[in-house]
């Protein structure tokens, strides 16, 4: 390719955009080696499981006391055959009871101290352990989220309790919570055991809440590079999603709030609400639902605020039917969310598609706990990390498709932006602006006494080329005329397209411009590969230069007049294509 075909396609061939697959390829294999590495560390039967613990749970037997009132006394003296097996994982709907179980401890070295973890417990209103001691009365130990976390007997960001291995006789847990069901996980492990399993859940969970702090300053900045509600959105759906996570896992009480324990409660249920409407309102901003329909948009912002609002009458409530309105307006926000991506996105919305797979990995991941919070899932690690490993891929995703839909539109901004200052067959600047920097000249001449010149340049033989071989072919020796003419100046320079067929061309400082007009109508000359070979491009033109000390009296429309009517006149004379007028005094 020579040099005046890379100016032809500066100004007819568009930039083509980047494949889709080619900038989705490289963070989706990182994603995936994210989630590979996750899972290895989270699965306790494959990778880090602590060696030695022992998951007590089936062991136990069970009875409801309705009433929540009974004591550890009347509960010890009840029959053996008040007490059902554990048959199987399972939840208990207690309302306003208790849940009691009996757990015979097996044997145990006792050399080392012991605890009994309520594993992925940590909202949990109240948890007690009672144990026998030697002077026949009862030792309670007690945690939950109805107690400061620093005033549990052992702080941590689950209920644990210590186990004495010389006991003799059951020890008796008591569970309290409302109006969640309650899902016991009961695991045996010695000191040693329980630190490595605290090493192992400060250490995901902290470097969780370490990278979603790093992914809200990234969203945060490219707010406020882009000026787009969407990163505004996005960063109040990631600071709930931590919110959300810390709650739910317990580290928020252990670290961020250990001694209120009316938020330690409440928090789960409202970050989740506030998680949901954050999230709908972002897809509302991505998808842009207002420009499809102005109803959809309204139910939408309607169902966000809802959210928004709802926590406060959750929490004045604190019933069965306000706890199943919270699973419902979550399971439902899912659902809404999914099909307003691919609503959009079938109506023409590029980005909304890659939005509903950014959210597929918390969507496949929030069945567990919204189970498990429902009653129809037991406890486990699934329903306390899914939606942690969800999200983890989710977030950087979600933001790196938010980044090529803000740097996409930030292009098309400026295109649209150069339009309204550019010619739109030719590229070249507009007359408006020419006059602007003509007028800039004249007065740098009149106050410095710098130089310069104007040249104007008539395609003359262009109705000729239109006559020959068409409409198209005079627009593409146009497109031809604005690259030649743009190749023999400097960058400083303005060629502007004035006229239908004629150019005006201002040089900034010193120039011969007897010299450069000859060089126009050389390269006019050229052949030119899109027309026939027998046709060239004929330039005529004149120009003028302005003094050291120019006249008052000269201004940018008299100068443009000026040559003007010289190359009207020059059009009178076919054989002389070059006229350069005096210094204009």
């Amino acid at each position: 390719m020579n040099a005046y075909d890379r100016s032809m396609d500066r100004h007819t061939c568009p930039h083509d955009p980047a494949p889709w697959s080619a900038f989705l390829s490289r963070p989706l294999a990182g994603l995936a080696v994210l989630l590979l590495g996750l899972w290895l560390a989270l699965w306790p039967d494959f990778a880090h499981a602590v060696p030695g613990e022992t998951d007590v749970t089936l062991q136990a037997r069970h009875w409801t006391d309705p009433s929540g009132r009974m004591g550890i006394d009347e509960v010890a003296r009840r029959a053996d055959e008040d007490f059902q097996a554990m048959e199987g994982y399972r939840s208990f709907q207690l309302g306003a009871g208790a849940l009691w179980l009996r757990l015979d401890v097996p044997p145990r070295d006792t050399a080392r101290r012991w605890y009994l973890m309520l594993s992925a417990g940590a909202f949990t209103n109240l948890a007690t352990l009672y144990t026998a001691n030697p002077s026949g009365g009862w030792m309670a130990q007690q945690a939950g989220d109805h107690l400061p976390v620093s005033q549990w007997s052992h702080p941590d960001q689950t209920p644990v309790f210590l186990v004495d291995p010389q006991a003799t006789g059951p020890v008796w847990l008591r569970l309290e919570n409302h109006p969640a069901p309650v899902s016991p996980r009961l695991v045996l492990l010695d000191e040693r055991q329980l630190q490595d399993t605290r090493q192992w859940t400060f250490l995901l969970v902290g470097g969780y809440l370490g990278f979603g702090l790093l992914v809200l300053f990234l969203g945060w900045v490219h707010a406020r590079l882009y000026a787009d509600r969407a990163f505004i959105a996005y960063c109040c759906y990631v600071a709930c999603m931590l919110g959300f996570q810390a709650a739910f896992t317990g580290v928020g009480g252990l670290f961020f709030w250990p001694d209120h324990p009316a938020w330690n409660d409440a928090a789960p249920p409202v970050f989740m609400l506030w998680l949901t409407a954050s999230g709908i309102w972002f897809v509302r901003e991505v998808c842009v639902v207002s420009r499809h329909s102005r109803g959809v948009d309204r139910f939408v912002l309607a169902w966000s605020v809802f959210g928004l609002l709802f926590p406060a009458v959750y929490l004045l409530l604190l019933n069965r039917p306000a706890f199943i309105v919270l699973n419902l307006y979550g399971l439902l926000s899912v659902l809404l969310s999914f099909g307003l991506c691919v609503w959009t996105w079938r109506r023409g919305e590029t980005y909304a598609g890659w939005m509903a797979l950014g959210f597929l990995p918390v969507h496949l991941a929030y069945p567990f706990p919204a189970l498990r919070s429902a009653g129809v899932l037991p406890d486990s690690w699934a329903t306390q990390y899914a939606v942690l490993i969800g999200s983890a891929i989710e977030i950087p995703l979600l933001l790196y498709i938010l980044h090529r839909r803000a740097k996409d539109f930030s292009e098309n901004r400026a295109r649209l932006r150069a339009i309204e200052s550019t010619d739109p067959l030719t590229g070249l600047t507009i007359a408006p602006v020419l006059m602007l920097r003509l007028r800039d000249a004249l007065r740098r001449a009149r106050r410095y006494s710098h130089r310069f010149g104007l040249v104007l340049v008539e395609l003359s033989n262009h109705g000729a080329i239109v006559e020959r071989e068409g409409r198209e072919a005079g627009d593409r020796a146009l497109v031809v005329t604005a690259s030649r003419l743009s190749a023999v100046v400097r960058d400083v320079d303005t060629v502007c397209r004035i006229a239908e067929t004629r150019f005006a061309v201002l040089v900034e400082g010193p120039e011969d411009l007897k010299l450069l007009g000859q060089h126009i109508v050389a390269k006019g000359l050229e052949r030119v590969p899109q027309l026939p070979s027998d046709l060239a491009l004929r330039f005529r033109l004149v120009s003028a230069a302005l003094p050291d000390e120019a006249d008052g009296s000269v201004d940018d429309a008299r100068l443009m007049e000026r040559l003007n009517h010289a190359l009207d006149r020059l059009a009178d004379d076919p054989r002389k294509v070059v006229l350069h007028l005096p210094q204009v005094v």
